[in-house]
């Protein structure tokens, strides 16, 4: 009897310290959210969502052309660092127990603990110096290269989920290798190679450093990739130290969409996960 009083108070011990790490843990992240809420939701309206950035001094304005650029750049890293990233995971998965594969894994595992800001430099000197000219297409490409590494991790993990047994099956039925990986086993991730490709595009949406060095910011519309586009991540960084109070209250209110679209994608590849493995 003593034996069980003791490990049911340990056990209730336990429970209540996983609790009180739990409480200390959303504590920080409750009142961030929350200031940004507060701050941030007087600010939204419907010229706030279409229209270009006022002058300084003037009212009103909006960050109309920063979302549709960080939909752009993000549109344009997609491009790049989504083929690149899942073809490399399905090689790494099905040929990547050679030397050659050993290497591609290593360097995908260095670049994902790289900074985002040395990235932005490596893409400057890159794209930005040989074209001249600061452009969206550099942020893409600066954006594609944070996106690559992960999307190969997780490919070649959620690759080697699938059983042998299918491969075995098509390989059986006379179907080459290639199209056996590209019609059976990819089709089989499908689900949780998505899910990857939205946590990928979450955390390239909110990447500030690489696109100060690459796309920087345009008071303006723009759909040309040779010309310098604006993000919402650097209008909040130029309103955030801007002197001016009107600016600020835009950076709250730019930071709450910011932080809506990086939630929205992150709910929607959470969402992809369950009903795939349900």
């Amino acid at each position: 009897m003593k034996s069980l009083a003791r490990r049911r108070a340990v056990n209730w011990l336990m429970t209540g310290l996983c609790a009180l790490a739990l409480s200390a843990a959303l504590v920080p992240l409750v009142s961030l959210l929350w200031l940004v809420i507060s701050r941030g939701f007087a600010g939204l309206s419907w010229s706030f969502f279409t229209a270009t950035p006022a002058p300084v001094g003037e009212t009103g304005g909006g960050v109309g052309n920063a979302i549709a650029g960080t939909l752009y750049v993000v549109g344009i890293a997609c491009l790049i660092g989504v083929p690149i990233g899942v073809g490399a995971g399905v090689y790494l998965a099905e040929r990547g127990d050679t030397r050659f594969g050993d290497s591609i894994r290593f360097t995908a595992e260095v670049l994902s603990g790289v900074p985002s800001i040395v990235v932005g430099i490596v893409a400057y000197g890159l794209v930005v110096l040989p074209m001249r000219r600061f452009s969206a297409l550099a942020g893409g490409v600066a954006l594609a290269v944070l996106m690559v590494p992960t999307l190969a991790r997780s490919t070649e993990e959620l690759i080697r989920l699938v059983p042998g047994s299918l491969r075995e099956a098509s390989l059986a039925l006379g179907v080459p290798q290639w199209r056996t990986s590209l019609r059976i086993v990819l089709r089989t991730a499908l689900g949780g190679i998505m899910t990857a490709i939205l946590l990928s595009v979450a955390r390239a949406a909110g990447e500030t450093a690489p696109l100060l060095f690459t796309s920087l910011n345009n008071q303006f519309w723009n759909w040309r990739p040779d010309q310098p586009t604006a993000s919402l991540t650097v209008q909040i960084f130029n309103y955030a130290v801007s002197p001016y109070p009107e600016w600020h209250d835009k950076a709250w209110s730019s930071a709450l969409v910011l932080l809506l679209l990086v939630g929205a994608l992150s709910l929607m590849g959470r969402w992809a996960s369950r009903k795939k493995f349900r």
